[in-house]
């Protein structure tokens, strides 16, 4: 299997683009359904290992600097999760526009977001150009 990209925790088998082929076709919507529905699968393993993490390792320490220290771990621990939560609710968001047709295709002017660009980041809702202008206005804006 080849390397998942960096937000992406698990392996897939890259898409082998035909050419000539329709953007968004069956095998394509198919291969992005599996990537995304593995993707949350993943994250929501990760939820329920850190609750059975956090009720099985809770301990009132003693020492406070032990029971710091737990506490710390557990707040970077939810904070992590809440992330991962809010990027559950993101692969949802791209699961419901994959079943209404509308996966793929950037929110901003239309044009195909490109197969390599979906596998890379498969919650994106921009194509490259928009997404870069996007990243301009947000530096000049703050």
């Amino acid at each position: 299997m080849a390397e998942s990209p960096p937000n992406t925790p698990f392996s897939f088998v890259p898409y082998e683009e035909v050419e000539g082929e329709e953007f968004m076709n069956d095998a394509q919507v198919a291969h992005f359904k599996k990537i995304l529905t593995n993707w949350k699968n993943e994250l929501m393993q990760e939820v329920d290992r850190t609750v059975h993490h956090m009720q099985d390792d809770a301990a009132n320490f003693p020492d406070p600097n032990d029971r710091a220290t737990q506490e710390s771990e557990f707040s970077l621990e939810l904070r992590t999760r809440d992330r991962e939560r809010k990027l559950i609710k993101k692969i949802e968001e791209s699961l419901k526009n994959l079943d209404a047709g509308d996966y793929g295709f950037c929110e901003s002017c239309g044009i195909d977001i490109g197969v390599r660009r979906l596998e890379a980041r498969p919650t994106a809702v921009l194509c490259i150009d928009c997404k870069t202008l996007d990243e301009i206005r947000e530096k000049q804006m703050g």
